[in-house]
């Protein structure tokens, strides 16, 4: 196994960063307990969340509302505090993912559609494993790079810098241990690289970053920045897009992680059309698992002209 990220010692053991280390602890604390007593924690933490966090709170009110509008009010705000408590349960579930055993984190997964995987994989272009932001992504994620770690072919991930320094030690030491890279989001050369040397790479587009480098695309409906990347990077690399969806079971016994066949015809050279497309795969998973989505980003921040704010 490679080195991992040290730890900013000791410029972090100053009082101000004290706070972090409790939270750390208590985290660290939370995944000790059985699976299910820590779910049960992180919905409660959700719903404290959903009573303290106005500005997401409103945020994923108004997604809600623009993606469910044949939902009434008292179904909106159900689906809402779903959302919360899947949300609390997601901030425990990364400390699992970052200090749980291989065993336990083997034990929670199950993978389906490794098949299709495998199949990609054997064309020796590297992988766009195509996903969303959907509340399991980090242990998802996890246990598929826990699969694939003892491989020809282990994963490598991207991750977003953090102004806080040992929060972005943490972060990129739970995310080192089963991976062979990890790399910013904007480091582009290090996606290609990787898929040049035949590894699946994690990409999940469902962000906005405005029309600079996307375009206008339905989702559940609505008008929508989407990026245009996906088609460009496979476009580029010639590496076959494999969408992948991590799923917390109903039964509250782990994660499904669904991956589906390869794209086919993809990119079409359209990019409204292959924009399209990546947001319908996401749609139909999100409209299966409403409640698991991260809706707490401004997804539907850009907009034509003509329209008013959609945000406050």
């Amino acid at each position: 196994m490679r080195d991992r990220t040290p730890l900013p010692l000791p410029e972090t053991l100053a009082p101000r960063y004290w706070p972090l280390w409790t939270g750390f602890g208590l985290l660290w604390l939370a995944t000790r307990l059985p699976f299910r007593q820590q779910s049960a924690l992180g919905r409660v933490l959700g719903r404290a969340l959903l009573r303290v966090a106005g500005k997401r709170r409103r945020i994923a009110a108004t997604n809600l509302r623009l993606c469910f509008p044949e939902l009434d009010e008292a179904a909106r705000a159900h689906l809402l505090r779903q959302s919360f408590e899947h949300l609390g349960q997601a901030l425990l579930d990364t400390g699992l993912s970052w200090w749980g055993s291989p065993a336990r984190l083997r034990a929670l997964g199950d993978i389906r559609g490794m098949d299709h995987l495998q199949a990609a994989l054997a064309r020796g272009r590297g992988v766009i494993l195509l996903t969303g932001h959907m509340t399991a992504l980090d242990i998802g994620g996890q246990i598929l790079a826990l699969a694939l770690a003892d491989t020809p072919h282990p994963l490598q991930v991207m991750y977003k810098r953090s102004r806080n320094p040992l929060v972005e030690a943490m972060m990129r030491r739970g995310r080192e241990r089963f991976t062979r890279r990890i790399f910013l989001r904007q480091d582009l050369r290090s996606f290609l690289r990787g898929l040049a040397e035949g590894l699946p790479t994690w990409y999940a587009p469902d962000q906005d970053f405005g029309l600079k480098q996307g375009v206008f695309a339905p989702f559940f409906g609505v008008t929508t920045a989407t990026l245009t990347a996906t088609a460009r990077l496979a476009a580029r690399s010639g590496a076959p897009v494999v969408p992948y969806f991590p799923i917390r079971k109903a039964d509250g016994s782990g994660f499904e992680i669904r991956i589906l066949p390869a794209l086919t015809d993809f990119p079409s050279g359209d990019d409204v059309r292959d924009a399209t497309r990546v947001n319908a795969l996401l749609e139909a998973v999100v409209r299966e698992h409403p409640a698991q989505y991260l809706w707490v980003h401004r997804r539907f921040k850009t907009q034509p002209p003509d329209e008013p704010p959609r945000y406050d």
